[in-house]
């Protein structure tokens, strides 16, 4: 039997309605799992090599462009921002490196130097605070800031830098405080813009309309200026609200890898990598993807949790009786692509993963017969009922060494 075509097996309600989405052909992505990630309170710094390897994975990725630092802080992040620009140069990586900066010269200038010194462009990420509330419990004014923004795109620019101009929580500032500063940014010469929901306070509408006035904003003054966006998960919608900014026309966006970043941390990069390829916005490499995320993890003491999408343990894992049942149907067939969809939002392959069947108390004889044949085990209908038997007493799934017990322990005909 022939398979119909995947859009007849797949309903997708995002383009059939009143609500439809016009996604753009491509957006870039930036990396801030070595700057912004590593600002958790919970992880280890890595050492410089491991950095390396994350930059070289990154790259594998399709990345376009990450953060390798803020050089501000002093010896250390000097040290890892020369020798990631470095490699960078000497391996003729295609990813570009920013690096993070206050609206201070003292922080612009090691930039400039690390850039002279390993002859790599780096793009300056100017920052600083734009809501009322920052205002306040800062004591600024807006002609504080404002001075600060001209200072800090002027110094930077006269250094050669390319810049972008960081208004800290954006969602939460005043359209004409945004007016103000990111027209003196542009007219200082950035070349970025970046929207950041510093504190993850926004949602998707929030979003859409920020970028949306933005994207006004900057047409009416005639520039081409690229929008960034950068987003928290305080409120568990960093993924949608990143998607939201990408309607709404954001050019580029930041993630980490497994979201790691102050509070409980950024926007997951992996999810971003990976529903941007749903979505045909990106036909990036994957394969390499849980290799970075399981580097990540070990590398900074920050443990993968069991239900983490893409990457979990059990982000493809079933012991469901009928969930099961598909899989196992859909692979007896011989179709790899429907047994990658039948229960999977994510197509497994990608990430250099299968679809795994458990044996718990859900489970039914499928699953049992299916776990015993692919391991070569006695599947006949006596061994099966027996593992079967024990699974429906048991209050979670068996241990591959509980099933293999079981099998030993049947009588041998």
């Amino acid at each position: 039997m022939t398979r119909p075509e995947e859009t007849d097996l797949i309903h997708d309600w995002s383009v059939d309605g009143p609500h439809r989405v016009a996604w753009p052909d491509h957006v870039m992505l930036d990396d801030e799992t070595l700057r912004d990630g590593l600002q958790s309170p919970s992880v280890t710094d890595p050492g410089l090599e491991v950095k390396v390897e994350l930059l070289h994975l990154m790259d594998d990725l399709g990345i376009e462009t990450a953060d390798v630092g803020l050089p501000g802080a002093g010896p250390r992040q000097v040290e890892a921002v020369t020798r990631l620009c470095r490699e960078i140069g000497d391996q003729k990586l295609r990813i570009r490196p920013n690096c993070a900066a206050r609206t201070l010269m003292v922080d612009i200038q090691p930039i400039a130097e690390i850039s002279q010194r390993t002859g790599i462009p780096i793009e300056a990420c100017v920052f600083i605070g734009s809501s009322p509330i920052r205002l306040y419990a800062e004591e600024w004014d807006l002609d504080h800031i404002l001075r600060h923004t001209k200072e800090a795109v002027s110094f930077a620019v006269h250094e050669g830098l390319p810049v972008m101009y960081v208004t800290e929580d954006t969602v939460r500032a005043s359209p004409e405080h945004l007016r103000i500063l990111l027209t003196a940014a542009v007219e200082a010469g950035a070349q970025r813009v970046c929207l950041c929901d510093t504190v993850g306070a926004a949602v998707p509408e929030g979003v859409m309309n920020l970028v949306t006035w933005v994207r006004n904003l900057l047409a009416d003054a005639g520039v081409d200026v690229g929008i960034d966006w950068h987003g928290h998960r305080d409120r568990g919608l960093a993924v949608a609200n990143t998607l939201a900014a990408i309607k709404a026309g954001a050019s580029r966006v930041h993630g980490t890898a497994l979201g790691i970043g102050e509070r409980v941390g950024n926007t997951p990069i992996e999810q971003i990598l990976v529903n941007l390829k749903l979505l045909g916005i990106r036909q990036d490499d994957l394969t390499h993807l849980s290799q970075y995320l399981e580097l990540v993890a070990k590398a900074t003491g920050m443990p993968i949790a069991i239900g983490t999408p893409i990457v979990g343990r059990d982000a493809f894992r079933t012991a469901t009786g009928v969930h099961a049942a598909a899989v196992i149907k859909a692979q007896k067939k011989g179709d790899a692509w429907l047994a990658d969809r039948i229960y999977s939002g994510v197509p497994a392959s990608w990430v250099g993963r299968e679809q795994e069947i458990e044996i718990g108390h859900m489970s039914g004889m499928s699953n049992v017969q299916y776990y015993l044949a692919s391991r070569g085990l006695d599947n006949s209908h006596e061994v099966a009922q027996a593992v079967l038997q024990a699974a429906k007493k048991s209050a979670r799934v068996l241990s591959e060494e509980e099933i293999l017990e079981i099998v030993s322990a049947q009588p041998q005909e």
